[in-house]
């Protein structure tokens, strides 16, 4: 039966990618990207580097595929952050509330917030942040874009509100990493955002 047998092995490539990923996750996220050993890894999964090698190109490889495994977590913490807003204009300020949350978390913060800028390229952290599905950024530009469709912020370029309100966001976030009170440099985060937010709304 072929095609059960291919079904079989795609669902074991499956298995072996989200085995490595979530293995590689932790080992990042422990010991940073320069840190992080190659051996341990595919020791812990079990199998040899030239099997890992089979699915992801190298070091960097793995770590951008954790990455974008980040990016689609932290936007899933703003679905659920967003999820008992009573209205869209709530669901950006808790969504954006979410995204500095989520990048606050240590596992996370290590591996999108501190490692990435540094260790891929600036247009490949741009390219997943703007296309992973689920993102952070993907879900803040289709708020902008609903809210603008209800009239209840400015008529401004979204595109361009979204890509500086995510800039803002992505500092904050590399700001609250290098703090030395990370509770107190995400409350202060949030107040000044929520000021940024607050003048978007019509005045009408």
């Amino acid at each position: 039966m072929p095609g059960k047998t291919k079904r079989t092995k795609a669902a074991q490539t499956r298995a072996t990618t989200r085995k490595l990923l979530t293995i590689a996750k932790k080992e990042f996220s422990r010991k940073g990207y320069a840190g992080a050993s190659m051996e341990c890894i595919v020791k812990a999964a079990g199998m040899t580097r030239g099997a890992l090698y089979h699915h992801f190109d190298g070091k960097q490889g793995l770590f951008y595929a954790v990455f974008c495994e980040a990016q689609k977590e932290i936007g899933r913490r703003i679905e659920k952050k967003t999820a008992t807003a009573s209205d869209l204009w709530d669901q950006l300020v808790a969504g954006c509330h979410g995204f500095l949350e989520a990048s606050s978390d240590p596992e996370l913060q290590r591996i999108v917030v501190i490692d990435a800028p540094a260790v891929l390229k600036w247009e490949t952290v741009r390219f997943a942040d703007a296309n992973v599905e689920g993102s952070g950024f993907s879900l803040l530009k289709e708020c902008l874009i609903e809210l603008q469709a209800e009239h209840a912020i400015k008529p401004l370029p979204v595109d361009a509100l979204a890509h500086q309100l995510n800039g803002a966001m992505d500092e904050a976030a590399v700001w609250i990493a290098r703090s030395s009170d990370t509770r107190k440099a995400l409350k202060e985060a949030k107040a000044v955002l929520d000021e940024l937010l607050n003048a978007l709304k019509r005045g009408d």
